[in-house]
């Protein structure tokens, strides 16, 4: 198993962890592993179709609708030359 050592965390994120670990019954490190744990899979299962991830990105943004011009028939193929 890897050890990660996390430098400067700010008081209250600490302290915010400590309750969440209290609350949980965990130890911090365990919280903090469980936390890791759960946002890198929810990330994961997201981003594998990147059509869906692309269109969440910018459906606030709201659409457009795009004017297509008229499609014309197929033409004929030539005719062989002599």
């Amino acid at each position: 198993m890897a050890s990660i050592t996390i430098r400067k965390l700010d008081e209250p994120t600490k302290q915010r962890l400590r309750l969440r670990a209290a609350h949980n019954k965990r130890s911090m490190e365990d919280e903090a592993r469980n936390i890791l744990r759960a946002a890198l899979a929810a990330t994961s299962v997201a981003s594998l179709d990147l059509g869906q991830v692309i269109h969440r990105r910018f459906a606030r943004l709201g659409g457009i609708e795009l004017q297509l011009p008229a499609r014309e028939a197929i033409r004929k193929a030539p005719e062989p030359g002599p």
